[in-house]
């Protein structure tokens, strides 16, 4: 078996890994790090998803790097220019060449007596599979939380006898021709809201039929105020001006909606009320029962999926599966809608550190019986990190405090002599989930992912501001057992009022 070291491996080359990459050889080019991508490209999610219409569902300013300007108008913008900024970032920055492509890895086992991760990758597969063997100080998981494998689809009476397609978004077919065909897209939220208007473009009709309705945010396009900021002010500086822009609007919201619910609703239902005029309807299928931002918020840009269905093209329906016919779906109410495909768009499967096995010194470790440290560490294991980014704002912006957060981490075990570092609890603490999201996907992995406690460190805080201060000027040493090398571990320091 062949062995390689490096001294920081970095799991994943999507948007979180090569962001990860850029603040590493960055702020510490004496290091050598290595990304491990299982696919064979750039580009983790938006390589993934091929779905028509997928875009982002955050605005590009917060989405993009900080380190690299977003050059497009568009500020929600589609999946293949996502897809492409992500690659010329790679290039740009040199970053490809430390991507080595088709290896997934599979477990990750630490050993206090080398203070070293020894890592198993699986290159290849069927019967011509082979395995490598990577060791590196510091493992950097930036794979994202949901499977690549496959999504989810529940238990949907009579779908065995559906004389047509099924399709998941997840694995969209190539050879999926929609021409003048009827689809039923089963689902309500982000992908199904992205998939509706985009499928009507190509398709005789589409429904979006829902079991209740998600909250939408109808949004522009486009960033009147970005668009002003850069005809007069010199690229990154715009840049860097709208993304404060966002993050301070956004987390504003976001604030909003969890202190007043009750206003967040009626603002939310005014906007859409602007294309949708008939209480009735906007009562029946764009009123959910939960509050704001107990699920995420579903964007809607340029009204895209209220222009489909004012044109005829698409329809909302609100009502629960019977079952599936052969030609289509029959409600509860009794309604059937014909349909010739039909589009599971019903979410995804979460996974945690990317399905790899790790233990600590031959013990397994269950990540889902960890709580999170920083936002990005567990604890009791050493010298790894894992990539989360916010579910109340773009996943780019916690993904860079992360990566920055771990190259001062590393700065200070050079600094100290450190061999491993691990987050330590003094005492039990009150756990409770990890994503604050009472959405279906969320729910069904409440048990698989890590826990948080409630406050921080140990806290899962949603406020890029709070999180940028404390990336910035927290203490790496609280609650850090710390080994130097050739030392004995530091006991875990009385917990105090350090940020």
């Amino acid at each position: 078996m062949n062995t390689h070291h490096v001294d920081v491996l970095i799991v994943g080359a999507g948007l979180s890994g090569v962001g990860a990459a850029y603040r590493l050889q960055t702020q510490h080019p004496e290091r050598t790090y290595a990304i491990l991508e299982a696919r064979d490209a750039v580009g983790g999610t938006w390589d993934l998803f091929r779905y028509p219409g997928i875009r982002s569902d955050s605005d590009m300013f917060t989405l993009g790097y900080p380190f690299r300007p977003w050059k497009s108008p568009k500020a929600i913008a589609d999946g293949g220019s996502i897809l492409s900024y992500v690659r010329e970032t790679a290039v740009e920055f040199g970053i490809d060449g430390h991507i080595r492509f088709g290896r997934r890895v599979t477990a990750a086992a630490w050993s206090s007596a080398d203070a070293r991760w020894a890592v198993e990758v699986g290159v290849g597969g069927g019967d011509r599979a082979e395995t490598e063997r990577y060791t590196c100080d510091f493992l950097y998981l930036c794979s994202g939380y949901y499977s690549y494998e496959g999504g989810h689809t529940p238990d949907i009476p009579g779908l065995g006898s559906f004389a047509g397609r099924v399709v998941h978004p997840q694995q969209w077919p190539d050879d999926l021709d929609l021409t003048d065909r009827n689809v039923v897209v089963i689902g309500s939220g982000a992908t199904a809201v992205t998939l509706v208007p985009a499928l009507a473009e190509q398709c005789a009709h589409v429904t979006m039929l829902q079991r209740s309705p998600s909250w939408l945010a109808v949004l522009p396009g486009t960033d009147t105020v970005a668009d002003a900021l850069r005809r007069f002010l010199p690229e990154r500086l715009a840049h860097a001006a709208a993304r404060w822009k966002n993050v301070l609007v956004t987390l504003g919201f976001y604030k909003m909606c969890r202190r007043a619910p009750a206003l967040a609703k009626r603002l939310l239902r005014a906007g859409i009320a602007r294309h949708v005029p008939d209480p009735a309807v906007l009562d029946a299928d764009f009123t959910p029962r939960y509050d704001p931002w107990d699920q995420r918020l579903c964007v809607v840009p340029d009204a895209d999926l209220f222009r489909a269905v004012r044109a005829g093209r698409a329809s909302v329906v609100t009502d629960r599966i019977a079952t599936v016919t052969e030609h289509g779906i029959r409600l509860e109410s009794g309604r059937d809608l014909a349909a010739d495909v039909l589009i599971t768009a019903t979410g995804l499967e979460l996974v945690v550190c990317g399905g790899i096995r790790l233990s600590v010194d031959d013990t397994e470790v269950d990540p889902g019986e960890t709580v999170v440290y920083r936002g990005c560490m567990l604890s009791g294991i050493p010298n790894l990190a894992m990539c989360i980014g916010y579910t109340n704002a773009s996943w780019t912006l916690r993904a860079d405090l992360t990566s920055r957060y771990v190259c001062r981490l590393l700065a200070h075990m050079d600094a100290h002599g450190i061999v491993s570092a691990v987050p330590q609890l003094d005492g039990p603490v009150e756990s409770r989930p990890l994503l604050g999201l009472t959405s279906g996907y969320v729910q069904r992995a409440v048990d698989v992912l890590p826990k948080q406690g409630p406050r921080a460190p140990w806290a899962m805080r949603q406020n890029y501001v709070l999180d940028l201060i404390s990336t910035r000027f927290g203490d790496v040493t609280r609650d850090m057992v710390l080994t130097p090398r050739g030392g004995s571990p530091t006991p875990v320091p009385e917990p105090g009022p350090r940020p």
